[in-house]
């Protein structure tokens, strides 16, 4: 598979569900008055994604160089990450009734950095999925893989900011957002796979 398909791939199935930087986002682009205004916390929870992301492949890279073995077990962990996530995401649904008060720009980047950087699911995402999937490149294919990731997180939640208001307006049942989380869940699934072959290649 591509570097970069694999990693746009593999990026949109796991940010896809609405978790709390998602819900941070998209109620933030309905709350407020205008696109601009959300834009500080789009980048804020890009830029903390983007850093986890390089973190996570740079490191779990230098684990699997010091102990061949790490490799072996990142795989089957991660395959097996895969397939519990793929599980939970198609069976979650948005939570109902939950309003968000617009904030201010303070208060957009220390949100968007508390649930980037202090939640142990998406921290769990990223160094368990990304990382590991990130082992089967070596070289410039590692980070077009990488680049690739970073650049659905920016694409996404600048999408997600843009597109609240109209969804929210035209969706009260979430039933888009179900359906957001069902594709993801596939998605999730047919990597696991993937990942899972790699181990008789």
């Amino acid at each position: 598979m591509n570097a970069a398909i694999h990693g746009v791939m593999l990026a949109f199935g796991l940010i896809l569900p609405l978790g709390a930087q998602n819900v941070l986002i998209f109620q933030q682009g309905a709350a407020l008055p205008s696109f601009w205004r959300v834009l500080p916390l789009v980048i804020s929870a890009a830029i903390c994604d983007s850093l986890l992301i390089i973190l996570a492949v740079t490191g779990v890279s230098a684990a699997v160089a010091g102990l061949p073995a790490v490799k072996i077990i990142l795989l089957i962990g991660g395959f097996c990450f895969l397939i519990y996530m793929g599980w939970i995401t198609w069976h979650s649904k948005p939570e109902e009734g939950e309003k968000q008060d617009a904030m201010t720009v303070k208060k957009q980047i220390v949100f968007a950095a508390a649930v980037s950087l202090l939640n142990p699911h998406a921290i769990l995402d990223i160094v368990g999925v990304i990382g590991t999937n990130s082992l089967a490149y070596d070289g410039p294919e590692k980070w077009l893989f990488t680049g690739s990731c970073i650049f659905v997180s920016w694409v996404w939640f600048t999408g997600l900011a843009a597109a609240g208001r109209a969804v929210k307006r035209v969706d009260s049942g979430g039933v888009t957002l179900v359906l957001f989380n069902k594709g993801s869940a596939a998605v999730m699934w047919c990597l696991a796979i993937y990942l899972g072959a790699s181990f008789f290649t």
